[in-house]
């Protein structure tokens, strides 16, 4: 009976009713430490939060209360006001904090009331000068007594600090303007903590029933706890001094203790094994936390945090309201800690970590005699949820639960000292621990009650960012809402919006999980609101592309003979052959290997220097059917080795003086010493006897993550890359383009068929020279090359040379293509300092060897501002960013790069268990056996 007593206290009740289960009288962790707080003080016991979250019915719970320990909390007794006294260990912490320039006004707690009616200002006055005279943390200021700061208490009769703006003269629209600015002053003026006073307020006259009634407080006095002890006394102290007769008498009880005696009790009684269980459990607790939540921002985050911020509003619908109460109570949870759970999940997602620190407020009043005070006792503690291991959402609920009750046992030790524990590394750019901030208002809202006034909140325009995100939520006529706070320093508010809509789409799927399949992953939840996911999966991806699907690549070379056959095709040197004579040597060549032996898609080695040789060995093995297999001599023997024993080539094309190279077991062609063999061979085209989709080459990957391995391109891969770039890039017979990388690295692939499929000429760049960028450099000008293909890395040295020159000399360049490494966009200034125009075009192309040498287009101008960006991709391909479990990820969130379409290769020679890794089932395409490659790089939207 006693216990349903204080039930009914608690809940405002008249009674428990005839249900007793404490979930479904809708109980939260608020209600639970104000359970405890009065069971400890009408039993003289303790009983653990866990205690009373496992025992939810009365009847269990009588059972806990008879049998728990006594309280060993001592009293809290009146201090020796004629010695310094000390801070709270909060108060200590946000003085420290306030030394700082500009953080201290990041710590105002404004609050705005617009009265409408006859005010009766002498009332007013005299209500709040009573608030301030009873509450003497209102009247407290801070001085430094040696190197520590102590409390000052002024005298009682001080008085409220209230400046009077008439505006009543003014214009209407000028009154409006001055009340705003009013308001915005008052918010963001300065306290001093030295000298006070740290509660202050202005009354503004709008009109004769009209006035702004301002009130701002320093949080070193002050939390949100404190405003409903205000709001309640100013009510009650107003409505007494209206009335004749009543001015004399005191309507609040009087205080028992004050703000100074909690802070000395504070010091005295968290010390000895109490003391050290708390530390023992935050010491383990937070032991190797991460220490920065990496979530996608706009904004660079600054070497000093930024307190300004911004706001964006998030309600949720009556009805998911009320599923996500009904789940709560399945899982014997609260809102609250299903609540975080939920958002602790999208901050997983959208920083991509396993683990996530977020902070959350607690009253921090655990003892009876401390509620009715004004004074800062809230505290921080420091949640610290796992989302490792992929767990359901019904997992993940009870280690919300868990968490949370474990930490608001251990909620005693003010987070200022847990701080100073754990000691993470420091940084003035965020708040140390965590950086998001999540809050549940679960009390009702005080309302301010002035007899003969309407009284209505004024939003004071006043925006401040404690926290990278500040998410404030609470329910309110069946109906879960809130605000999310954000830094506009590091987030523009269009991203904030997609959080809170991200937020809610993970609601409506956890609900709908646990209602049906409570075991679903927490991973497999979509985030991505319809329209987004769409735009993601589809819009950005609508890449369809019309080329010829029966062509293959040399195909395409004849119908360049038969066009010109007279134009230079290929130069080495002062060697040059045109297209008729390049096709000639292209088909006898063709007509050899098909006589010995070569079918379609057999392996032809290809082992040569750099020579026209080289160039008229790749046509003729695409003409015989074969696909060639790079053997670059520059490599190391050992790599050739590896190629060669997993190829198992039918015949090795090669040169006399590299015979050495080539095991013996395998049949060798050599193209200086066999050219007499192959003057019997007809001129002619070799009759087709294969098909686009056949093998046209494989190139050997470089081996960083273990051997290397051999990627199968098709005739059709490359006929697709080049049909797909035509709209970006306007090649012609009059372009010069060169082959400046290895042959055995697919950018060539992009060099040499550039040049050939469009009835270019094809500068085969010696290999001393390309390992020259001063006699490369001259070349480039001595061929009047139109089209260069370079690494970031190889084109600076260009920039360099062209720098030190002091003019423009490169100067018949139309296009510089740059791919194969990361492109550092401010390493152009000094070509944009000599070439002030946008010509020749800068592409940045990324791409990988089993996606056909490139995969996106950018085109970087001489004012580009995004540094990062490889553009968007080409035709006929789709590029998905996924997170770890294979879900499209938010835009601005950084994942695995995933890509699909026309260009991805067949997959892996002789490596099916890697084919199976990398190359995994596209079941975002409608196209029946689609695939994805997983390129194992990182990449955001």
């Amino acid at each position: 009976t006693e216990l349903a007593q204080i039930w009914a206290g608690v809940l405002k009740l008249d009674r428990v009713g005839r249900h007793d289960h404490f979930f479904e009288l809708g109980g939260h962790s608020l209600l639970a430490v104000t359970l405890i707080t009065r069971i400890r003080q009408h039993f003289e016991v303790e009983v653990s939060l866990t205690q009373l979250f496992a025992t939810p019915r009365l009847s269990d719970q009588a059972q806990v209360v008879s049998s728990a320990v006594r309280s060993h909390l001592p009293a809290i007794e009146l201090t020796d006001r004629t010695v310094a006294l000390p801070l709270s260990f909060a108060q200590q912490r946000l003085w420290f904090l306030a030394q700082m320039d500009g953080v201290s006004q990041a710590y105002h707690i404004p609050l705005g009331l617009q009265l409408e009616g006859e005010l009766n200002q002498a009332a007013l006055i005299k209500a709040l000068d009573r608030i301030v005279a009873r509450h003497e943390a209102l009247r407290t200021c801070f001085v430094s007594v040696g190197e520590q700061p102590s409390q000052c208490i002024r005298e009682a009769e001080v008085g409220f600090a209230l400046t009077h703006h008439d505006l009543r003269s003014l214009p209407s629209a000028q009154r409006e303007e001055a009340v705003e600015r009013l308001i915005e002053d008052e918010a963001q003026a300065p306290f001093n903590l030295e000298q006070g006073p740290l509660i202050r307020g202005r009354l503004i006259a709008v009109s004769k029933q009209e006035h702004v009634l301002l009130l701002t407080m320093h949080h070193i006095v002050s939390d949100g706890w404190s405003i409903g002890v205000l709001t309640r006394e100013l009510s009650a102290l107003y409505g007494a001094y209206v009335q004749e007769g009543a001015v004399e008498e005191e309507p609040l009880p009087a205080l028992a203790i004050q703000y100074a005696d909690y802070a000395a009790w504070q010091r005295k009684w968290l010390a000895g094994e109490l003391l050290q269980g708390q530390i023992d459990y935050w010491k383990r607790t937070l032991s190797g936390a991460p220490t920065l939540l990496e979530l996608p921002l706009d904004h660079a985050r600054p070497a000093l945090q930024d307190h300004r911020g911004g706001q964006v509003g998030l309600t949720l619908s009556t009805v998911l309201s009320e599923r996500l109460k009904g789940m709560s109570q399945r899982h014997g949870s609260t809102l609250f800690m299903t609540l975080l759970a939920a958002w602790g999940a999208l901050l997983s997602r959208l920083s991509q970590q396993d683990e996530v620190v977020i902070g959350t407020p607690v009253a921090n009043r655990l003892r009876a005699e401390l509620e009715p005070m004004i004074g800062f006792f809230v505290n921080t503690l420091a949640l610290r949820l796992d989302l490792g291991g992929n767990p359901s959402v019904a997992e993940l609920l009870e280690r919300a639960k868990q968490h949370t009750l474990q930490a608001q046992e251990h909620q005693d030790l003010p987070f200022e000292q847990v701080v100073e524990l754990v000691k993470p590394p420091r940084s003035l750019s965020h708040t140390p621990l965590f950086q998001v901030m999540f809050t549940w208002q679960n009390q009702g809202a005080d309302e301010l009650a002035l007899p003969g006034l309407k009284v209505m909140p004024q939003m004071a325009a006043y925006d401040i960012a404690k926290f990278d995100l500040d998410i404030s939520m609470g329910e309110v006529d069946g109906q879960i809402s809130g605000i999310v706070g954000y830094a506009t320093a590091l987030f523009e508010r269009k991203t904030i919006e997609r959080f809170v809509g991200y937020f809610t789409q993970l609601l409506e799927g956890m609900v709908q999980a646990d209602e049906s399949a409570p075991q679903t992953a927490i991973s497999k939840l979509g985030i991505l609101p319809e329209q987004e996911r769409y735009q993601i999966l589809e819009e950005w991806n609508s890449t369809q592309a019309h080329y010829p699907q029966d062509k293959c690549i040399h195909a395409l070379f004849e119908e360049q003979v038969v066009k010109n056959p007279q134009a230079v095709a290929v130069v080495y040197e002062e060697q040059r052959l045109t297209y008729g004579e390049l096709n000639t040597q292209a088909n006898r060549l063709a007509h050899y290997l098909r006589e010995v032996g070569v079918k379609p898609e057999d392996l032809v080695g290809l082992c040569m220097e750099r020579s026209i040789d080289l160039i008229v060995g790749i046509l003729g093995i695409l003409k015989a059917g074969g696909a060639y297999v790079p053997l670059d001599p520059k490599v190391p023997q050992e790599r050739l080795t590896h190629i060669l024993n997993d190829s198992d080539p039918i015949l090795v094309l090669t040169q006399e003086h590299l015979r050495n190279k080539i095991p013996s077991r395998y049949q060798v062609f050599c193209s200086d010493s066999g050219k007499d063999i192959l003057q019997k061979y007809t001129s002619e085209n070799v009759p087709p006897a294969y098909l686009p989709n056949q093998l046209a080459y494989v190139i050997y990957t470089s081996g960083s993550t273990g051997k290397p391995k051999g990627a199968l391109l098709t005739h059709h891969n490359v006929v697709r890359l080049f049909y797909s770039t035509e709209e970006k890039f306007q090649f012609g017979s009059g372009d010069i383009w060169t082959l400046f990388h290895s042959y055995a690295f697919d950018f060539s692939v992009w060099e040499i068929f550039g040049a050939l499929l469009y009835g270019a000429r094809l500068v085969v760049v010696p290999y001393l020279i390309s390992r020259s960028p001063k006699q490369f450099f001259e070349l480039l000008i001595k061929e009047k090359v139109t089209v260069l293909n370079q690494t970031p890395s190889a084109f600076q040295q260009l920039i360099n040379l062209n720098s030190s020159q002091g003019s423009a000399c490169l100067t018949s360049l139309r296009y510089i293509i740059l791919g194969g490494e990361a492109l550092n966009v401010l390493a152009l200034t000094p070509w944009w300092e000599i070439y002030q125009s946008n010509e020749p075009m800068i592409i940045n192309m990324y791409g990988i060897t089993e996606t056909t040498v490139h995969v996106t287009y950018r085109l970087i101008e001489k004012h580009t501002q995004d540094l990062t960006s490889v553009g968007r991709p080409l035709k006929d391909l789709r590029v998905y960013i996924l997170d770890r479990h294979g879900e499209p990820v938010p835009v601005g969130v950084e994942g695995e790069l995933y890509i699909g379409g026309a260009g991805v290769a067949r997959g892996y020679l002789n490596r099916p268990e890697l084919t199976a890794e990398r190359f995994v089932e596209d079941r975002f395409s409608n196209e029946p056996g689609a695939r994805l490659y997983k390129t194992g790089d990182l990449a955001r939207y």
